[in-house]
């Protein structure tokens, strides 16, 4: 009881209780395990390989791509689970990168030539505007580096993989039916987060969602969307510069009840955001940044967050505030009323938008919500407080003290 008033508390502070609260620094929620596999490809909970949940890859569709020695060399990696992507560039050795390493591991010690790469590129097909491509009915995508002239001179071919569980993390904010932005660094997760989402919206929640998927990283290449999405409908973009106009024509044509976009980078993009949410459409999406105060800094993208502009105080205001008399104050409501920083694959903070926007442009440290993917006790959220500098308390005892506060819970 006490952990839903807390949640409460910080999601909707006007709909609080008036009495005081036991303090309960941890809402506890259990994971639901995963749902079956979605397709025909390998479905492995055990060797999830630090993904969580329940894994489907279809790696062996994106090793076939590769030159034999290669695809031979990581059909036998003991860590394959784990493999994030792989380079290959023109004049240097293949490089293998894997999901916690900070650096690659080479495959050989002899450079990749200009018929390799060509190989690749044939068994891969042409590639669109975005210098991007995939692989027929997977999750897969093969991006290139061109020389000056056009020419391929380098290949990141990307593990994609669909991923059940993550969604249990934020489960019940999709039940307030309100816009929700992942924001994180590239590789962190937000596709595989978008993709289930969809999947869960649409079959487990029965909502009309429509993708509007860019690069075919959500749902897949080919025309007919990858299963991992579920009943979620797909909608392709021609070229990048296009997507602002097929989100508006998602919503003017085939009546969602929820739009998902992935990699909101555009001013347009942005204004067309603002425009879907206005219209009463929830909107899932993502975009590049670590912290809320990335998107605040960013004059491109900070109308999601509703938007800055500098404001003059009058004398009195300016006393009585203890200020300079122009600061900084939001604009307008901001797109998602939620933001999530996903700081790791399994360590998000979720943000109560307009206040932490307030708070932070007042200088001061808002309150947000610390969620995190403990295998080994279930745990999915841990405190309703404001971070302290740095993470130093954190540190090395994460899992000792999510342990910690898992207990305390028990007794509550």
């Amino acid at each position: 009881m006490a952990a839903c008033a807390a949640r409460c508390l910080f999601l909707f502070p006007l709909l609080a209780p008036k009495f005081p609260l036991p303090h309960h620094p941890l809402s506890r929620r259990r994971g639901r395990g995963g749902g079956p596999c979605i397709g025909a490809a390998r479905c492995s909970p055990e060797g999830s390989g630090g993904w969580g949940g329940i894994v489907e890859d279809d790696l062996a569709e994106l090793l076939q791509i590769l030159p034999r020695d290669l695809r031979d060399n990581l059909q036998n990696e003991p860590r394959k689970d784990q493999l994030l992507e792989v380079v290959l560039d023109l004049g240097r050795r293949p490089e293998a990168r894997f999901l916690g390493d900070s650096g690659g591991q080479y495959l050989r010690d002899s450079e990749i030539s200009q018929q390799e790469l060509e190989a690749a590129q044939q068994a891969v097909g042409e590639f669109g505007g975005d210098n991007r491509a995939g692989i027929e009915g997977t999750l897969h995508r093969i991006s290139a580096i061109r020389s000056r002239k056009g020419m391929v001179v380098g290949l990141t071919c990307r593990v994609g993989r669909a991923v059940t569980g993550h969604v249990d993390m934020v489960r019940d904010l999709l039940n307030y039916k309100e816009s929700i932005l992942f924001l994180g660094r590239p590789g962190v997760g937000k596709t595989t987060v978008m993709r289930e989402i969809a999947r869960v919206l649409a079959d487990e929640f029965q909502k009309r969602v429509v993708i509007v998927d860019t690069s075919n990283e959500i749902g897949g290449d080919g025309d007919i969307p990858h299963a991992a999405i579920g009943g979620a409908r797909r909608m392709q973009v021609p070229e990048p510069s296009m997507q602002h106009r097929v989100m508006i024509e998602a919503v003017e044509n085939h009546m969602p009840e929820v739009v998902i976009v992935d990699e909101i980078g555009t001013e347009a993009e942005a204004q067309a955001c603002r425009s879907i949410a206005e219209r009463g459409v929830m909107l899932i999406g993502t975009a590049h940044g670590e912290r809320l105060a990335n998107i605040i800094k960013n004059p491109t993208l900070s109308d999601l967050i509703g938007g800055v502009e500098t404001v003059t105080l009058g004398d009195d205001e300016a006393r009585a505030r203890r200020s300079q008399k122009s600061i900084l104050e939001r604009k307008a409501p901001p797109t998602f009323p939620f933001l999530i920083e996903m700081r790791e694959r399994h360590y998000w903070v979720t943000h109560r938008t307009e206040r932490s926007v307030d708070m932070l442009l007042h200088g001061k440290k808002p309150l947000v919500e610390f969620l995190f993917a403990e295998k080994a006790i279930g745990v999915k959220s841990v405190a309703f407080c404001r971070e302290k500098k740095g993470l130093g308390w954190l540190g090395h005892g994460l899992t000792q003290e999510v342990k910690r506060l898992s207990r305390v819970a028990k007794r509550v």
